[in-house]
């Protein structure tokens, strides 16, 4: 998006207009600003210097640092950065759909963005861009003739996703579930429900709630809305509701109002999460025929359900993250592959504090009831997955510190025919067991 800086910052001298925006030299590009962000463990005050070299037009500082560009000075860069994409947002007149939820928030995001581009330019969130600075730097990187921006909210804390949502300003609001994802922040599941709902509360009384009708906390959230809510999933009063379900190894099939979908994606999840699209894309106008032909094209971003053959070997490549709810549906995407084994390599689910041990456990037993011929459990608490899982009768388990012992014991393990599931907590690294089975 094209910002006057001077003017966004309330800054002296003359104006200067920006449309790229950066706070990573390694992916600045020439005319971009610059803003010198101080890190866990890097300070952007060092990198001012190649962020020129690269050919940053101007850096936003925090501190009194040789700087080859115009400099704009200010007392935090952070917000200055926020204040920035305020600005911004002010001056732009299309609609921001905003996303959350403890599982498929991405994948959701996406399927948005894909819909609503088959008619009209829109922006996104590159990647999980959502946090405090990855939402403002995606509201900067809105192309100047979008017409609408799917922006996803991830949070650790209460307060985390209304601080975003009064950034963003969000017309339409979008929850897919409500899970244990970052329960070690929080005293129960019904805190990370009321930090999920914190985007609910901050839709205008003219914004839309789409919610996910299969789950009931989510569906709850409507209560706080004074505005429309329209409800997606498989319930039977949900609005936006998938019918005559079909779900396979490669795709899935589902009918909607009358229309056929096709989506080369696996999973009841997969389905619920272009539901949520469907939803928001029917907000805007746009025809169902005209949304399942968009659908067609749908793909799994990287790392997150990717299916791929590798000598004989069907593989899912979920390596990205993980928490109870996402592996359970990932484990369902498994069980109904055709072959002569299904391994699941599962790597420790992170940030679950005094529930991770019950998590893994239930977890391990999940895994044994959908069928799951072997499981490898890899590092931390994952050995009380393995543990429950043979306690519920699967008869083959095996548990790995590591993710390059667990994949080297794996490459040694698979045959032709088997299909292989990799799935677990950023932390863990699970591609690198990946990496070890097909030889990369």
């Amino acid at each position: 998006m094209t910002v006057e800086l001077t003017a966004a910052l309330g800054a002296a001298g003359e104006p200067l207009s920006a449309s790229g925006w950066s706070i990573d030299t390694r992916t600045l590009q020439p005319g971009d600003v610059f803003f010198a962000i101080r890190g866990a463990s890097h300070d952007g005050h060092d990198f001012v210097g190649e962020a020129a070299r690269r050919g940053a037009q101007a850096c936003v500082l925090s501190q009194d640092v040789p700087c080859p560009v115009r400099r704009y000075p200010v007392k935090d860069t952070v917000a200055a950065l926020q204040q920035v994409a305020v600005y911004a947002r002010s001056q732009w007149s299309g609609d921001i759909v905003a996303v959350t939820g403890s599982a498929g928030k991405t994948s959701t995001k996406d399927a948005i963005a894909h819909l609503l581009a088959s008619e009209f330019e829109t922006g996104q969130t590159v990647g999980n861009l959502n946090n405090h600075l990855g939402v403002p730097l995606s509201l900067l990187r809105i192309p100047d003739g979008a017409r609408a921006a799917v922006l996803e909210m991830g949070m650790n804390h209460a307060g985390e996703i209304r601080a975003l949502a009064r950034l963003a300003r969000p017309r339409i609001g979008v929850v897919t579930n409500v899970g244990y994802a970052h329960i070690e922040n929080f005293a129960s599941i019904e805190g990370i429900a009321l930090a999920k709902r914190e985007l609910i509360e901050e839709l205008p009384a003219d914004g839309v709630a789409i919610l996910n009708a299969d789950d009931p906390r989510v569906r709850a959230f409507a209560a706080v809305h004074p505005g429309r809510s329209l409800f997606y999933g498989l319930a039977e009063d949900a609005g936006i509701r998938a019918t005559e379900v079909e779900l396979g190894s490669e795709r899935s099939r589902f009918t909607v109002d009358g229309v056929r979908f096709e989506i080369p994606l696996a999973g009841r999840h997969q389905v619920r999460n272009v539901l949520a699209a469907v939803a928001v894309a029917r907000l805007f106008g746009i025809a169902l025929p005209r949304l399942a032909e968009s659908a067609r094209g749908l793909r799994p971003a990287a790392m997150r359900g990717e299916r791929f053959e590798h000598g004989g070997l069907t593989i899912w490549n979920d390596c990205y993250n993980a928490n109870p709810g996402s592996l359970q549906a990932m484990l369902e995407v498994l069980a109904g592959a055709p072959a002569a084994r299904r391994i699941a390599v599962c790597g420790e689910m992170l940030e679950l504090g005094g529930e991770a041990a019950a998590l893994h456990r239930e977890a391990g037993r999940m895994a044994a009831a959908a069928g799951v011929d072997v499981l490898v459990a890899v590092a931390g608490a994952a050995r009380e997955m393995a543990a429950a899982a043979a306690a519920a009768g699967l008869r083959e388990t095996f548990f790995f510190e590591t993710p390059d012992e667990a994949g080297d014991f794996v490459r040694a393990l698979a045959r032709p025919g088997d299909a292989l599931l990799f799935k677990g907590s950023r932390g863990v690294r699970m591609e690198r067991a990946l990496a070890r089975v097909v030889g990369e």
